[in-house]
């Protein structure tokens, strides 16, 4: 299979891989994915082989990739092996370029499903996979198609499985999740602040990740106003091990967000400019407040409007700390009336 990036959409594609073991008991995927990424689909125990890619960095250094051997490698290491299977499970371009080094039928997205209707030229069986539908359930559509198993009768009921083993004691802790690409689904960082201080006050431990000196900078920030803890920098690994240990999340959409999704932690995630409907949280204990600001979703990396520096778009204006910590509060009495869990 390929699914090279980003790290959400990789993890959107842990439950079909769930779904395809549990209807044929003994297949094995191999699995081509950004390098950066890599240590995610390890996690599956369906997964047989992870194939790592740079296909973001080749594309900025061509030549550097050709003359390094790494591009001539991965060309070895995908085309190995005779597969009974290749499934783009992306529907780009790029992705289905890959495809082609690969032994076997492809198949993929058709015309009329695939984000980019080119890639379908590429596929041996094309397969259309309709739209509108949350990310996780259509590329589990997708995958029930290419392998011939059906999973009729449980999209509506039954929520796919990641298949992970992160789970652990849970600790009276939240992580905040505040990083994200896009500079329109950044939550303001005086509100990051006022969150912080509310689930201190209510005995929470607040942990702060980060993953570039930008995010860093900012959990830096955040905590000397509200003495949350910055962490290290982790791992993707480390990560998943500590939000498995966390009584909850609070999220941006980002990807760390869909990653506290599969190790089932629960989670409040808050959405602008883009769409929880379909590309939401996706699992147990997993709930969205979705601004309803007039242009909301717009799906924009920027916003329309002309915003001064420092200023943030204003569908999240909406979303005030204090509803958000409401909203985070009652998830929690929620799921300890449920569960009768006990947090340590």
């Amino acid at each position: 299979m390929v699914k090279t990036s980003s790290l959400g959409d990789v993890i959107h594609s842990l439950p079909a891989l769930t779904d395809a073991a549990r209807a044929i008991p003994d297949i094995k995927f191999d699995w081509v994915v950004e390098q950066s990424f890599a240590e995610v689909p390890s996690w599956h125990p369906a997964v047989d082989r992870v194939i790592p890619v740079s296909v973001r960095r080749w594309r900025k250094h061509p030549i550097q990739a050709w003359r390094s051997g790494e591009w001539a490698e991965f060309k070895q290491n995908v085309g190995h092996d005779a597969y009974d299977a290749v499934i783009d499970a992306q529907g780009l371009l790029k992705s289905a370029c890959l495809t082609r080094y690969a032994k076997g039928v492809r198949y993929g997205l058709d015309k009329a499903s695939a984000r980019e209707p080119i890639a379908s030229r590429f596929y041996d069986r094309p397969i259309h996979v309709a739209k509108g539908q949350h990310a996780v359930e259509r590329v589990r559509q997708l995958f029930s198609q290419a392998l011939g198993y059906s999973i009729d009768g449980q999209l509506d009921n039954v929520l796919g499985e990641y298949s992970l083993s992160f789970q652990s004691e849970r600790q009276k802790s939240v992580v905040l999740l505040h990083g994200t690409t896009w500079a329109s689904k950044h939550w303001p960082e005086h509100s990051w602040i006022e969150l912080s201080r509310l689930l201190l006050e209510a005995g929470y431990q607040v942990k702060l990740p980060w993953g570039n000196e930008d995010e860093k900078t900012r959990a830096e920030r955040i905590a000397g106003d509200s003495a949350a803890q910055v962490l290290p920098k982790m791992s993707l690994s480390e990560l998943a091990a500590l939000l498995s240990a966390s009584v909850g999340c609070i999220s941006v959409d980002t990807g760390l967000g869909h990653l506290a999704a599969a190790v089932d932690t629960p989670t409040l995630a808050l959405f602008g400019p883009t769409n929880s409907a379909l590309t939401g949280f996706y699992g147990k204990n997993q709930q969205s407040l979705q601004s309803v600001f007039h242009c909301a979703p717009c799906m924009l990396r920027e916003c329309k409007y002309q915003l001064p520096p420092g200023e943030f778009p204003p569908c999240f204006e909406e979303l005030s700390a204090d509803r958000v910590f409401q909203q985070f509060v009652a998830m929690q009495e929620e799921i300890d009336v449920s569960s009768g869990g006990v947090v340590v």
